[in-house]
């Protein structure tokens, strides 16, 4: 039996009609030398070309198979990775059922379905934290903060808990883009619990009293070289100590100086690391002179300015006289003024 050329047109069009699903680039390059294939096919012996090809479903599966893409135009690396997918479900739930039994219950998926209302819980303050952080500027806390109010923070952080516990309620029903958005919300708040995490371990592995150039507002004490103490008087106080509230050591500024053997000495917390560049007053307070010892042999006890008070002096056939020294309001003995008797 002679094929004829209308079959060969039947033929060509019901592969194209079985490969309408491909592209229209790759469905004619599939098809081009078609008809020029039939017509060798047919001239090379009797019979159709159904029943020597195979219906041309059959043949454009064959085409199709070739090329590397499946129905829908995708191509066949798709089909091995969606292979992959499927053997790793495989695998999956194959655990499922093993580990499940190590955990109290038949498969895994049924103990963290146990576990979905403390999620919910815990997506609620994870929520409300990160709400919190978007509107303050301070460190992240344990306790969520609306605009920098606990208050504020509270009611956010319960209004956050219903909420998560509202939509965990319904969102197993969730399909399209409804769930596709809860499972971004999810991940971003996964994400959040480890920054929060990470900056938690931060936090308490710092010292408990940081030093003052890290607490101080504005960094005020950035620049601070040397610290000078005065007393009520405007005297400089060498070596002067402080503290804090807590008993901890304040030292700030760095020595700019030398020492009596040319070196730079070490910061220590002891006030100022260099006397002479006192910016007021005298460079230190002077210790007061002994005081002369009396006719009884006791020294006199000083007076508010620091000058020894009179004594009274023995001399042999003489009685005795008292020295003149300085008033208590820091006069002092005018010279060659006479000296009154007794």
């Amino acid at each position: 039996m002679t094929v004829t050329g209308q079959e060969i047109t039947d033929y060509v069009d019901r592969v194209r009609a079985a490969l309408a699903d491909l592209p229209p680039t790759l469905r004619d390059e599939l098809t081009e030398d078609l008809p020029e294939h039939l017509a060798e096919v047919a001239a090379e012996g009797d019979g159709t070309l159904v029943d020597r090809l195979g219906a041309p479903e059959a043949y454009a599966l064959e085409l199709r198979t070739a090329a590397g893409a499946e129905p829908g135009g995708r191509p066949a690396r798709l089909r091995r990775l969606a292979a992959a997918r499927d053997r790793a479900a495989t695998q999956v739930r194959l655990l499922d059922r093993q580990l499940g039994p190590l955990l109290g219950h038949t498969r895994v998926a049924d103990f963290l379905r146990s576990l979905r209302p403390a999620w919910w819980l815990l997506r609620g303050y994870l929520a409300a934290l990160l709400i919190g952080e978007m509107t303050r500027s301070g460190r992240a806390g344990l306790l969520p903060r609306l605009d920098d109010s606990l208050l504020g923070g509270l009611l956010l952080l319960t209004g956050a808990v219903l909420a998560s516990l509202w939509l965990g309620r319904r969102s197993g029903g969730f399909t399209g883009w409804p769930r596709r958005l809860h499972l971004v919300g999810t991940a971003m708040l996964v994400l959040f619990s480890f920054a929060v995490l990470a900056d938690v371990d931060r936090n308490a592995g710092e010292d408990g009293y940081p030093s003052y150039q890290e607490v101080a507002v504005d960094r005020r004490y950035d620049r601070i070289e040397d610290v000078f103490v005065y007393d009520q008087q405007g005297r400089l106080i060498r070596d002067a100590q402080l503290f804090d509230q807590n008993g901890v050591p304040i030292r700030l500024g760095w020595p700019t100086c030398l020492d009596a053997a040319g070196a730079v000495p070490a910061p220590r917390n002891a006030y100022p690391y260099c006397p002479e560049l006192a910016p007021f007053g005298p460079p230190a307070v002077t210790p007061a002179p002994a005081a002369p010892p009396t006719a009884t042999g006791t020294p006199a006890p000083p007076t508010s300015t620091g000058t020894p008070a009179p004594t009274a002096t023995a001399t042999p056939g003489s009685s005795a006289t008292a020295l003149p020294t300085a008033s208590a309001t820091g006069a002092s003995a005018e010279p060659g003024a006479p000296v009154p008797a007794n």
